[in-house]
């Protein structure tokens, strides 16, 4: 799903139920509404920076309310 060393440590997450369902309402939310960052930049902080090089992981959320604004860093 995200093409790097993070794979293999969130394979056994991306199978579980509860990452389906999610996986599932944020499909439908692109499908029928105007969503930032664009589906394929959802996990660009993962894509650019493989896990063998993460010291430390800061998860926060920022409101975008402008298209190009959101880039999934």
């Amino acid at each position: 799903m995200i093409g790097n060393d993070w794979d293999n440590v969130l394979e056994e997450e991306f199978e579980k139920e509860y990452f389906l369902k999610i996986k599932d309402f944020v499909e439908e939310e692109y499908r029928t509404k105007t969503i930032y960052p664009p589906k394929e930049e959802i996990f660009n902080a993962f894509k650019l920076c493989p896990i063998s090089d993460v010291k430390v992981v800061i998860l926060g959320q920022d409101p975008y309310h402008e298209k190009g604004q959101a880039h999934g860093l």
